[in-house]
């Protein structure tokens, strides 16, 4: 509240002439016209300038602004300051814009603002100027307690301005609470300041107003800027503590430790915050079941922890507490709520499975394999379907043999016995087992002096069963001599009855015998020899011949063994020298080694004895054997033999005298490796194997072709003889081999090839002379037709003609009469029959053009020396040999042959 301000030393009269003239002179104006406002020439931020009256202007404005960015205005007209001002002239001039929006209607008022010692001395010229003492106008604390009882209204302050001892002061307010919500809840009398409340108001929607104050003059002018009132509204403990939860769920292990947190509760206080209303206390009001007290709550944090180890959830598996909570640090006189703390036991593995017996008794058939023979129970006091309460079952003892497997059945958790390798009850009519039970989970307590493990006994007894036969050892032996007599009976399969352990009433048959070589006796499961052994024979492996034998009893019931004719070897093989073929290069070595081999066994077999097996003195002569260990021996020449291939009889005796003669083809070869012979020697004598290298066969085959033609030149050529010469193309001897007639007669071998046919020389037969083709030169380049299908064959040459031949050795020359057409006219006789060949080959069945037939080829340079190797081809030259000197090293074996000849 503002206290009035000091007596002022002049007359009362003199200070109401003095500001009625100020107030007149200051507000005095019409509407929209323009306002003069006295002001210092200093104005600082935020300063009070003065008001003006916009009703009057223009009361329907709901827009205000300003042309000047260094002032602002009010709804009520008060215009303050917005930066310093400092005023460089006497006047200063802003607008102020009034509009309504709704009707886009205007107005103006212009704002004039001058010094103000200026308008004193204008109107008070002859008077002093007054001065006023500084105003005490600042805001008062006021509060008020929630929920008051009055009486209403309840007055709550008096608002007061010094400048009411001047002026006359009307007073007013806003803010929530007044004109806003709640509204009409506070007012202040006019003249006096004083205000009031009009009814209770609750801390907890409001917690405190802020009103602005304004101190105005009859005539709107407001002398003290507005006036922030805070009225704060003190708390009451009105507000019940609650929790967030109605009902709290919590869970924790059995057997847990002493201070275990089991859970946290929470409550609120919408009283005012750090004070008594909301110091909140928590309680354990109490527990079912009551005994024994289990819990402790934190009295400030609402933390429950077990105060005993002694939970056991098989005994009591959920605990219920009654809490409260209260303010006002838990004194008596403080507000409290109650709430509800369920606690689950949860289940640990702190119970061991038993077995409700502890011994068991069951059967089963022997040979019987995956079935059940026996169900065990436990009893365990966990919870069910958990991992604690879930068996695991196993055989400690009596199951070396794998026979038996336990499983747990998930739906009882019973343990199942089970066979799952067959019994024997011949072997064993009992067997005892001990069987031990764990949980899935680990045990939880320390193990005391006994055991976590549960046993249990089962006792299982085998039945017998009538299983037939037993082919027991299933690969019996009998030892017999090779080529024993047949009809020689031994010792066979022998099968028995497990339960009587003996072999009546039971037969045997013969399933596999490969070589039909026994028979077997029905009854007795003996052996006959049907046909003679042989131990060396094929398919003989180690000398065991096998035969595979069923064995029945009367029932039907069957057993399959296999019986191993061990055959005992006797010398009825001599040894024999595999190698057959012996080369010996004479210009490296004199002699060869020669191996025998002997398919009989060791005993009857090295050391052997080798000796050369001819009547003939020359093989005497001329070989001699020497002895280099108890298989092998030296065969070496003597005196010098020519080159060639020698048959030498050789017979070797074993040990026992059982001998065997050999005929060896030995080959006296000049050579530095015996592959070196294979390729350069043929043979000799005898019937010894040579083989030809390759360049040697080639070149045989090349030589055979080139005479092969010569004389097929010569049977068809033209005898010249009374005949005119021939003209040849220029470049016959690049297409055609050249006339040979200096050879002599060769052997006698006929040669046909490609439909041609030549007949030994110096005979009278037939000959036929045949083509593939004809050439045709044009232009320097030959083209030679290829046809495909037949061939046209010339007439048989009969009567009397001339053959030339050649003597390959001698160069001589002969004669013979064996064609008696001229070239010419076999030429005439063949080109037309052959063009009309060729005419029809190429065209199909529709007697059109078909270019598949005939293909054609371009010559392509110069020839070879020799010319082509054509079946026809002649050479006009009687010389030009000399490409005989200078051939191929692969025809130089031919060329030698033909020069010793």
């Amino acid at each position: 509240m503002a206290a009035a301000g000091p007596a002022r030393s002049r007359s009362g009269a003199l200070c109401g002439l003095l500001l009625l003239a100020l107030t007149n002179l200051t507000f005095a104006s019409d509407a929209c016209k323009e306002v003069t406002l006295p002001v210092s020439s200093k104005l600082d931020a935020g300063k009070f300038v003065g008001r003006v009256n916009l009703k009057e202007c223009f009361k329907s404005a709901n827009r205000i602004r300003l042309s000047d960015p260094d002032f602002q205005i009010l709804e009520d007209g008060s215009v303050y300051t917005t930066n310093t001002i400092l005023l460089s002239s006497e006047k200063r001039h802003f607008t102020i814009l009034l509009s309504n929006t709704e009707n886009q209607e205007e107005k103006k008022i212009s704002v004039l603002l001058e010094h103000q010692t200026k308008v004193l001395k204008k109107r008070h010229s002859k008077e002093k100027v007054l001065r006023r003492a500084k105003r005490r106008w600042a805001p008062i604390p006021c509060s008020m307690l929630e929920n008051s009882l009055g009486p209403f209204p309840l007055f709550l302050q008096q608002v007061q301005s010094d400048t009411a001892q001047n002026y006359t002061i009307y007073y007013s307010i806003r803010g929530p609470g007044v004109d806003k919500e709640p509204l009409n809840l506070f007012y202040v009398e006019r003249d006096t300041g004083n205000l009031y409340c009009t009814r209770p108001v609750d801390r907890e929607q409001y917690e405190s107003f802020e009103l602005i104050a304004f101190a105005t003059t009859p005539d709107g002018y407001t002398p003290e800027l507005p006036l922030p009132l805070i009225i704060k509204i003190e708390d009451e403990n009105d507000n019940y503590p609650i929790f967030t939860e109605t009902t709290y769920i919590f869970t924790i292990f059995e057997n847990c430790k002493i201070g275990s947190t089991v859970g946290q509760v929470c409550a609120t206080d919408k009283d005012e915050p750090d004070t008594l209303h909301t110091r909140l206390k928590y309680s354990i009001l109490g527990q079912l079941p009551a005994t024994p007290t289990l819990f402790f709550m934190h009295p400030t944090t609402g933390v429950i922890t077990t105060s005993s180890s002694q939970l056991d959830r098989e005994l009591i598996d959920k605990y219920q507490l009654k809490i409260k909570v209260q303010d006002m640090d838990g004194q008596h006189f403080g507000l409290h709520t109650t709430a509800t703390c369920i606690i689950n036991i949860e289940d640990v593995n702190d119970n061991l499975p038993t077995f409700t017996r502890s011994s068991y008794v069951t059967s089963v058939e022997e040979n019987t394999v995956d079935v059940e023979i026996l169900r065990v129970t436990v009893e365990d006091k966990d919870l069910v379907n958990t991992a604690n309460w879930r068996a695991n079952y196993t055989i400690l003892k009596g199951n070396e043999n794998g026979n038996f497997k336990i499983v747990t059945d998930p739906q009882t958790n019973e343990g199942v016995l089970c066979v799952v390798k067959p019994l024997d009850y011949e072997e064993r009519q009992q067997v005892t087992l001990q069987i031990g039970v764990v949980n899935e989970a680990a045990y939880t307590r320390e193990a005391s002096s006994r055991s976590t493990m549960n046993t249990a006994t089962v006792t299982v007894s085998v039945k017998n069963q009538d299983e037939g036969p037993e082919c027991s050892p299933p690969v019996q032996s009998v030892r017999i001599k090779e080529n024993s007599p047949t009809g020689a009976v031994s010792s066979g399969y022998k099968a028995y009855n497990p339960e009587t352990r003996s072999s009546s009433g039971i037969s045997y048959e013969k399933l596999n015998d490969p070589k039909g070589w026994v028979t077997i006796n029905k009854n007795s499961g003996s052996i006959t020899i049907f046909r003679s052994l042989d131990r060396e024979a094929e398919d003989i492996k180690s000398g065991v011949y096998n035969v595979t034998v069923r064995a029945s009893d009367t029932d039907g019931r069957t057993c399959t063994g296999t019986l191993g004719i061990i055959l005992e070897d006797v010398n009825d093989n001599g040894p024999s020298i595999l190698k057959r073929t012996v080369i010996i290069c004479k210009t490296t070595m004199s002699s060869a080694e020669i191996v025998a081999v002997d398919p009989d066994e060791p005993i009857n077999g090295p050391p052997f004895a080798f000796t050369l097996e001819s009547s003939d003195s020359e093989v005497q002569r001329m070989w001699r054997l020497t002895k280099i260990n108890d298989t092998a021996a030296r065969l070496s020449y003597q005196n010098d033999p020519p080159f060639g291939t020698y048959v030498v009889p050789v017979r070797v005796t074993d040990r026992l005298g059982q001998s065997q003669v050999s005929s060896l083809n030995v080959v006296l070869c000049d050579c530095i490796t015996e592959s070196d012979c294979t390729t350069r020697v043929g043979p000799r004598t005898g019937s010894g194997e040579v083989k030809l290298g390759t360049w040697a066969i080639l070149a045989i085959l090349l030589g055979i072709a080139l005479l092969f033609c010569i004389l097929f030149t010569l049977v068809c050529g033209v005898s010249r003889a009374g005949k005119q010469p021939k003209v040849f193309p220029d470049d016959l001897a690049q297409q055609n081999l050249i006339v040979s007639n200096t050879e002599a007669p060769g052997d006698d071998k006929v040669y046909s090839t490609n439909g041609f046919t030549t007949h030994t020389v110096g005979t009278s037969a037939q000959g036929m002379c045949g083509t593939l083709g004809s050439g045709v030169r044009s232009g320097g380049q030959e083209t030679i037709e290829m046809v495909k299908g037949g061939h046209q064959t010339l007439e048989s040459c009969q009567g009397a003609g001339h053959q030339h031949t050649l003597d390959s050795c001698r160069g001589g020359r002969v004669e013979m009469d064996n064609c008696r057409y001229t070239y010419s006219e076999w030429h005439n006789f063949t080109q037309p029959r052959l063009g009309e060949k060729v005419h029809l080959c190429n065209q199909d069945d529709d007697h059109n053009h078909a270019q598949d037939y005939v293909l054609s080829y371009n010559y392509e340079g110069k020839g070879s020396v020799a010319g082509s190797v054509g079946c026809c081809s002649e050479r006009q030259e009687d010389d030009g040999l000399e490409f005989l000197d200078h051939l191929e090293p692969k025809f130089r074996t031919l060329a030698e042959a033909c020069i010793k000849r």
